[in-house]
Order: structure tokens, then C-alpha cells, then sequence
């Protein structure tokens, strides 16, 4: 599979959008087989809804606007790997691929690094839940983003290099 790296940064544009209006920072994008953009998301969790996340939605969508073999043929490319609900709905829908710039494994280590609440959910791979699913990620080009944008959300200070 071709990964497209312009679709991966629209992710993390998505995420920084979901940071700024007061949510998680996350982002998603649904692709077709021809590679256009079908549907994009962000998470929207700070409402009280906490399944409000991009991968959720796009599931949603998907099952509302494309045909199974659509489906089937289509690739979510995502800010985060997915969590179980997300992937457990992937799978449950029939998407194709998942490529995602930041892994669950990261999140949850630099959330114990910030003694940082964990999230309600084991920190399960997509692999783990839906074993069928391709996938590709994280990539290494898209941490230090990714970290930041957590530790921004968490309102995490990093000590200035040379400051006091």
C-alpha cells in the first residue's frame, strides 16, 4: 500500500482543529480507491459524548454513504491509531486500510511520562482487535507532533532548553 504522507499531515491539521475548539486532538480522513478525499473528521468528545471520535465517524458516514465493496476498497488515515471502539467499528463496517501517524503505545507512554490520567480503555493495537484490518504506522516523522499536541492538550509545560 502507498502511504500519502499530504494525508497524513491533514490528519494532524484536523487534530490541531479538534485542539483548538476544546477537544482531544485527533483527526481523520476517509479515502477512496481512487485516492480522493470522501469525508473528513475530528474528534468531538468536549459536548459529553466521549464515542465522538473522528474513526467513530467516519464509520458512521461510511455505513450511511458508501456501498460495502466502497467500503471495502477505502483507507482511513488517522492522527492516532485507532482505539478499540474505533477499530472494533472499522472492522464491524467493512473499511480497508487504517494508516495512522501516532500509535496508542506513544500516547499512552507519554501520558504515564506526564503522570497524566490513562484513558478509560486498555491500550489494545488494532491488530489485537481487528486482526483482519491492514495497517501501517506510526511513523517516526510524525511524534514530536503528535507529542505536542497531546502535551498542549494536557496543558503539559516543557521546560525551555537553557532556561531556568
Amino acid at each position: 500500500m502507498q502511504i500519502h504522507h499530504s494525508l497524513l499531515r491533514r490528519c494532524v491539521e484536523l487534530a490541531s482543529e479538534a485542539l483548538d475548539a476544546g477537544d482531544e486532538p485527533f483527526g481523520s480522513v476517509l479515502v477512496g480507491a481512487d485516492g480522493g478525499v470522501l469525508h473528513e473528521s475530528r474528534n468531538r468528545v468536549s459536548g459529553g459524548n466521549a464515542t465522538l471520535h473522528p474513526e467513530f465517524a467516519i464509520t458512521q458516514w461510511a455505513v450511511a454513504e458508501l456501498t460495502a465493496e466502497q467500503r471495502a476498497a477505502a483507507s482511513v488515515y488517522t492522527s492516532g491509531e485507532h482505539c478499540p471502539m474505533c477499530s472494533a467499528a472499522h472492522a464491524l463496517v467493512g473499511l480497508g486500510p487504517i494508516v495512522y501517524a501516532s500509535s496508542t503505545e506513544q500516547l499512552f507512554s507519554w501520558l504515564r511520562e506526564w503522570d497524566q490520567e490513562l484513558p478509560a480503555f486498555a491500550p489494545l493495537p488494532i491488530a489485537e482487535v481487528a486482526p483482519d484490518v491492514e495497517i501501517s504506522g506510526p511513523f517516526p516523522e510524525y511524534e514530536g507532533v503528535m507529542k505536542a499536541l497531546q502535551a498542549r492538550a494536557r496543558k503539559i509545560v516543557r521546560p525551555v532548553p537553557g532556561g531556568s
